[in-house]
């Protein structure tokens, strides 16, 4: 296993189907390129559209670890690359007091034995610069949007020749880089030098026929045309401009909700009592029911 499992645009939409993962053939080559020429892939879409198991599914398909950074507001530098492990650090200090090897060690040898390599926590950008294994990882910066503009700074010196630098330590490089998969919903603008860093792909909810691909492979037993209805009647939704339109898995958990409820057809009174599965916000459920649920329901039947 490894890379060749990517080796070409073909192979790669093949092993993502077999992962249950139906992806495009624009993200299929992206996918291919970013793993040909070693550089990131930064996907953008909506939340829900499945960015964030594309890292999933390529670390299942190459049999490589996959080291997630979760971005957040306030993220900073040590807790993406490295920080000290300080209670190791006093633990050994008071361990060199009670033997009585600190009276016979000066305080520079002393302080030299707290910034070893045991007690340096690596966090995931670290870990995958200085992996230790034959396949390199995969590494998932997830929505980098909601980290600030001096970490995604940091991130794009870091990612320009995968190697940083540990002032006590020195520097680490990778000598076979990680395939780096950086996602964005796109709740701000991500700068242009991150993106000329990466390879781009906006990534689209998915088209109808997808879409029942996902749901007769995702939920098997939900019926084919309860299916075919789920997924027709979503994409509908969807084109209403809704505030948080319906990602994938709000479409599954909607099919099987309505599967339990023993249903085998859409209804309105089935539609309007289940919508809170498909739509989270009060806001587009209004949208939906202004829009007439009956219309929707009458072109779903026909899918």
């Amino acid at each position: 296993m490894g890379r060749s499992e990517l080796s070409s645009v073909d192979v790669v939409l093949e092993r993502f189907s077999e992962h249950d993962y139906f992806a495009d053939r624009g993200l299929a080559t992206s996918i291919f390129l970013a793993s040909e020429l070693q550089r990131p892939l930064l996907l953008e879409g909506d939340a829900g559209v499945g960015k964030t198991e594309v890292a999933k599914v390529i670390a299942a398909i190459t049999g490589a670890e996959l080291i997630r950074l979760q971005c957040y507001e306030g993220i900073d530098v040590s807790q993406a690359l490295y920080e000290w492990n300080y209670t190791r650090q006093l633990l050994h200090l008071r361990t060199a007091e009670a033997t009585g090897e600190a009276q016979g060690t000066s305080s520079d040898s002393l302080e030299d034995e707290l910034f070893t390599d045991r007690f340096l926590i690596r966090r995931p950008l670290l870990q995958a610069i200085d992996h230790r294994c034959d396949v390199p990882p995969v590494l998932l910066i997830d929505e980098v949007d909601r980290a600030d503009d001096e970490f995604e700074a940091f991130l794009l010196e870091a990612l320009s020749d995968y190697s940083v630098t540990v002032p006590e330590l020195g520097v680490f490089s990778a000598e076979n880089p990680p395939l780096v998969i950086i996602t964005s919903n796109r709740t701000r603008d991500v700068h242009d030098a991150l993106k000329r860093r990466a390879l781009y792909h906006w990534v689209e909810h998915p088209d109808f026929e997808r879409e029942v691909s996902i749901i007769e492979r995702k939920a098997p037993n939900v019926p084919a045309p309860l299916a075919r209805q789920v997924a027709s009647a979503t994409g509908q939704f969807r084109d209403m401009g809704m505030y948080k339109p319906p990602g994938i898995a709000e479409t599954l958990d909607w099919a099987n909700a309505l599967h339990l409820l023993a249903e085998t057809e859409l209804t309105e009174a089935s539609v309007d009592a289940t919508l809170g599965t498909l739509l989270k916000y009060r806001e587009d459920q209004e949208r939906a029911r202004r829009a007439g649920i009956e219309s929707v329901i009458e072109i779903a039947l026909g899918a």
